[in-house]
């Protein structure tokens, strides 16, 4: 009986930890609902408000890693909405702006933006003013498309949707659909919604020669099946 009511426990908390809302809109005029991480050693928080939106920087030449995270770890299929002001990095700059989903480090789904190692630039044939985004998943399976883009305000959509009971992603910027991939996962993985800016060595060949900045106007989520 015991086993019963702990199987019917773990279900309900399962049923409940997926339940998404039907839609949700951080405007950042405030950071309710909304929770600082880093993933480095230094303490100091560096986002902020900054005349309605929410500002996140690194330092240069340090392994800052700032982000910021909804409090609920509980959005599903759906469209994901990011507008976001990607700053103008220095070639080389190993330095991300990201706009992405987290469930863990299998369960990931991402825009990451940075000028690019030098391998990279060369086979996109990127111009002195382009920067790199990689729409990426980390698992199940893990798959990268990566492209060009300028400097600017962007919108970022992530587009969830299931097929065949697992969830299939659809990347797009600006309103156009980029790269489309399907996962072997579905509603019982559950995403945070991250904003961040991060020194990342993949992003490009040496440590930020400035401090580097994003801008996030808002954040929004629609539900749909």
């Amino acid at each position: 009986m015991r086993n019963h009511i702990t199987l019917i426990l773990m279900l309900f908390s399962v049923c409940s930890y997926a339940q998404s809302p039907q839609k949700a809109k951080w405007n950042f005029n405030d950071l309710k609902g909304w929770v600082y991480c880093h993933q480095d050693d230094n303490p100091v928080q560096q986002c902020e408000i900054e005349k309605g939106k929410l500002k996140i920087w690194t330092r240069k030449e340090s392994a800052d890693r700032k982000k910021m995270r909804t409090k609920d770890k509980i959005y599903t299929t759906g469209r994901y909405t990011w507008r976001t002001y990607i700053s103008e990095m220095n070639l080389g700059d190993q330095t991300s702006i990201g706009s992405w989903l987290y469930c863990d480090d299998k369960h990931e789904i991402d825009f990451e933006v940075g000028p690019g190692n030098e391998q990279i630039r060369k086979r996109l044939k990127a111009g002195e003013k382009d920067l790199v985004v990689y729409m990426t998943t980390q698992g199940n399976p893990y798959h990268t498309t990566p492209m060009l883009i300028r400097p600017g305000w962007h919108i970022f959509e992530i587009d969830i949707t299931s097929v065949d009971g697992c969830y299939r992603v659809e990347w797009l910027i600006d309103g156009k659909s980029k790269a489309v991939v399907q996962q072997t996962y579905g509603k019982e993985i559950a995403f945070y919604i991250y904003c961040s800016v991060e020194n990342l060595k993949f992003l490009g060949n040496h440590p930020a020669t400035q401090d580097n900045y994003g801008l996030f106007d808002y954040v929004k989520y629609n539900y749909h099946e």
